[in-house]
């Protein structure tokens, strides 16, 4: 559906209240079954175009960019050091690290202090691996990303904005090829 240029589909559901997802990089409405879609489009006209617009400048960012293709054996060997790394630097350790592909996210830290990690890391390069991962083992330090935390990132990496802005564009270029091939990439 188009609402004055502004791209959306809409997913009916069970739901109490509307709310807004741009989880593959295109905007989903996900409504419930008798509520007016227009007037929910208008009232967030300016965040949907800014929340577009970023999307776009993210995927431009990593337009030559190509996702990276490695065995189960290398990505297994990668994340072991990193970890290490990791672990050696913060000087903490998680209770245990697991494996889930996640909708939504890289990577979490739950407060019983074990680490999911999204195995799409592995289409990522070498350094956004090293951050997400690192990103977490600081989240066993400090839970909430506050003023400390963003510090204690800028220990380890210069520009973590520049980062974090590269991880929604790899994001979106796998939800990209996703939706080319029919399929996820794991």
């Amino acid at each position: 559906m188009a609402d004055k240029q502004i791209q959306y589909t809409v997913s009916r559901r069970k739901v109490k209240y509307p709310r807004l997802e741009f989880k593959t990089g295109n905007l989903v409405v996900v409504a419930p079954f008798e509520f007016e879609i227009p007037p929910l489009i208008e009232k967030h006209r300016n965040w949907i175009l800014n929340k577009t617009k970023f999307i776009n400048d993210a995927l431009e960012e990593i337009k030559k960019e190509k996702l990276i293709k490695r065995d189960r054996k290398g990505f297994d060997s990668l994340i072991k050091c990193v970890v290490k790394e990791a672990e050696e630097i913060l000087k903490v350790k998680p209770r245990k690290i697991y494996f889930r592909t996640m909708k939504t996210k890289w990577a979490s830290c739950s407060k019983k202090r074990n680490l999911t990690l999204n195995p799409l890391l592995e289409h990522l390069p070498e350094e956004l691996i090293r951050y997400v991962i690192f990103h977490e083992f600081c989240h066993l330090i400090i839970p909430r990303h506050n003023k400390k935390f963003w510090f204690l990132i800028s220990r380890e990496f210069n520009h973590p904005e520049t980062l974090e802005r590269k991880l929604f564009g790899y994001w979106f270029l796998i939800w990209k090829k996703k939706m080319e091939r029919g399929k996820l990439l794991v």
